[in-house]
């Protein structure tokens, strides 16, 4: 169906969303959206209802919150979770996964960033 398009959280480094989008894929960051101080749970609302994977440093919330979204039957186009590493990893790996997951792989699904 296509490359999953990402929405990075204001934990992410800012250069990620432009950095992904000079690499041809489609990016929005939760400054460039005016979400800065979303709480966490929001912040997923809104990437699913813009159809994009949610990209963040935030790993133990985001997982919490992606447990309790599957029970309660919730959906969301995708969380990608990571530990703070350089933005050039970090860039390169979200590349790799795009190139490797479409935006149906996606849905609903937790990926740690680590294993790509």
């Amino acid at each position: 169906m296509g490359a999953p398009a990402f929405f990075t959280d204001e934990d992410v480094y800012a250069g990620v969303a432009p950095g992904l989008r000079k690499a041809g894929l489609d990016a929005l960051s939760s400054p460039e959206a005016g979400r800065l101080g979303a709480s966490d749970e929001s912040q997923l609302a809104f990437a699913a209802t813009q159809g994009r994977v949610l990209v963040t440093f935030n790993v133990a919330h985001f997982v919490a919150i992606h447990v309790a979204w599957i029970r309660q039957g919730r959906h969301h186009a995708g969380i990608v979770v990571s530990h703070q590493r350089p933005i050039g990893d970090v860039l390169r790996r979200l590349r790799h996964l795009a190139s490797t997951l479409d935006t149906d792989a996606m849905q609903n699904r937790l990926e740690y960033l680590g294993d790509w």
